[in-house]
């Protein structure tokens, strides 16, 4: 698997303090997110998870998902989830719009339906842009630094 960005410092400094399992799935799964989508910008924040969101532009209401990282395990949520066709039922979560995946293991996520899942989430987000972006493939940190 090539390497098509480097992990921004802001976002490796606090994720070198999570489970090494945690650490390697991340990589692995913001790599597939990538080459799924290689035009999309990774804005990166620490609130209440680290969290890295795939978004079609720099502006967080045009994301189609993310890499939330909690203490002991990461999620692949997707941001209008609820308005996204889930024939195979994969997403959970009770919330307006965001759903996700638990992911424990790499064929949580390296498989066709959840594929089509993401694949579905970039359509739609591109549809649903108001107008078009000028950042392609940009990582954006917005992590405060103490």
């Amino acid at each position: 698997m090539k390497h098509s960005r480097p992990i921004h410092p802001d976002f490796q400094f606090l994720l070198d303090f999570k489970d090494q399992k945690v650490i390697d799935l991340f990589i692995d799964l913001r790599e597939y997110i990538l080459e799924l989508y290689p035009d999309s910008n990774e804005l990166l924040y620490h609130t209440h998870a680290l969290t890295a969101v795939f978004s079609i532009s720099d502006k967080l209401s045009d994301a189609f998902c993310m890499i939330p990282i909690y203490t002991n395990h990461l999620n692949l949520g997707f941001s209008k989830g609820a308005l996204l066709k889930d024939p195979n039922k994969l997403l959970t979560g009770t919330g307006n719009l965001i759903r996700h995946i638990d992911i424990k293991k790499t064929s949580d996520y390296k498989n066709p339906k959840v594929k089509a899942l993401i694949q579905e989430a970039i359509d739609f987000a591109i549809k649903d842009m108001d107008k078009p972006t000028k950042s392609i493939g940009k990582t954006i940190s917005k992590i405060k630094k103490n």
